[in-house]
Order: C-alpha cells, then sequence, then structure tokens
C-alpha cells in the first residue's frame, strides 16, 4: 500500500519511512500542502500522514481539498497538544491525531488501524449492489446506513429515504414537489416547508459547514440535488 508523508521537517519524513517501510507499506514523500495534493492527482495514496504547520498550504486547507474528491484515511501531526486544535483537524475530515514528538510504534499502530477500517470498508462497498458513493458521502442501502468519510451518521427514516433519492441520481435536480411526491407518496400541496427542514436537518448532518455545502446543493428556484463529485 501506499502511504503519502506530508512534512516541512525533512528529518521527520525519513524517520516515518524508516518505520513504516519496515513494515512493508511504500512511501511517497512530500514536503508542503501544495506538493502533497500534487502526489495525490499522480499517484495512488491509501493513506496520508500530514502535519498542520507547513509553507504554501497548511495541512489543514490540504485536508479540507483532498476530502472533496476522496475518501482515505488521513493523520494528522502536529507540535499542538491543545484539544481545539484535535477537535478542529477531526472536524475538517482528518481521521486520526497524533501530537509530536510521538512514539514511532504508535504512529505504526495507527496507521494499521485506519487501514483496516478502510480495507472493510472498502470490501463492504465492493460487496453490496446497493450502495452508492459521492466524494466521502457513502449509503449502503442493504444495511440502511450513511458513512460520511467513513463516520457512521444517523438519520431519520424521512431524512435518509430523501438522501438515498438525491444520492442515487447524482447531478439530477429533484423539484420541492418530487421529493415530496416521492417521499411521502401523496399530492404535494403546502410541501415547501417540509421539506426544506428535512434538507436543512440532512445538511446538518452530512456536510461540515451547512451554510456552504459541498454535498447537498440548491438550484434557486428549481429545487435540490447532490452534487457530482
Amino acid at each position: 500500500m501506499n502511504i503519502l508523508v506530508c512534512d516541512d521537517d525533512r528529518e521527520i519524513v525519513e524517520a516515518i519511512e524508516i518505520y513504516l517501510s519496515q513494515e512493508g507499506y511504500h512511501i511517497l514523500k512530500a514536503y508542503d500542502g501544495m506538493q502533497a495534493l500534487k502526489v495525490m492527482e499522480q499517484e495512488e495514496v491509501h493513506l496520508l500522514i500530514i502535519d498542520v504547520m507547513m509553507p504554501k498550504l497548511d495541512g489543514i486547507r490540504a485536508t479540507l481539498k483532498i476530502r472533496e474528491k476522496s475518501s482515505i484515511p488521513i493523520i494528522i501531526l502536529s507540535a499542538k497538544s491543545e484539544d481545539v486544535d484535535k477537535i478542529l483537524g477531526l472536524n475538517i475530515g482528518a481521521d486520526d491525531y497524533v501530537t509530536k514528538p510521538f512514539n514511532p510504534l504508535e504512529l505504526v499502530a495507527r496507521v494499521k488501524s485506519q487501514l483496516r477500517r478502510y480495507t472493510k470498508l472498502g470490501n463492504m462497498q465492493n460487496e453490496s449492489q446497493n450502495t452508492y458513493q459521492v466524494g466521502g458521502l457513502t449509503i449502503n442501502d442493504d444495511l440502511k446506513e450513511v458513512t460520511v468519510d467513513g463516520e457512521l451518521v444517523k438519520m431519520t427514516p424521512i431524512e435518509y429515504n430523501i438522501l438515498l433519492l438525491l444520492v442515487k441520481n447524482p447531478g439530477k435536480v429533484f423539484s420541492i414537489e418530487q421529493i415530496y411526491q416521492n417521499i411521502w407518496n401523496e399530492e404535494a400541496i403546502g410541501a415547501d416547508n417540509t421539506v426544506a427542514v428535512h434538507i436543512r436537518h440532512i445538511r446538518e448532518k452530512i456536510e461540515i459547514n451547512p451554510k456552504e455545502p459541498r454535498y447537498l446543493k440548491v438550484v434557486w428556484g428549481v429545487g435540490y440535488k447532490i452534487e457530482k463529485l
């Protein structure tokens, strides 16, 4: 498997490479966020280890950009130990957070854990005939489960059915009337507020920033759609 290590401290990159190479992983290297994005475009990467504080493009912004297209496991490295920084890293899409200085053996264990989870999730998706994915958003209709970047999201039956309808048709715009008729199976009389409330709740659960949604977009005057990513 290919692991991308991104840190502006070359000694740290080399040290991580030594430990992970001993476990049989192939290591790709970058020294700032911009380089990491270029490597992601050119190579198949199965896991990313990225530092927060770097020149050109820091780890937080790089993670946000990567999450627009990929759901690979991301482990953030940082010298910062405050809880607020850990929470920020996890909220923007990272899967784990390791504070410097770190025990290399602990980092290896965390890498193995994340890759096991990612591989298991991929196998589940491949085995299912009823799995739908858009970016980091995945619906397994066999299990009636919604995950965002590998994290399970709890939804009401109505919310789930609305999201499933949209995800099964990425890029297609559904009017409020079409959504109501598909989900409630009755004529859409006074449906605007009902659908809008459910859409808002779905956004709060699947979007990092519901006010600037990545997945569930409004097409003003027409309706709603799931953006193709």
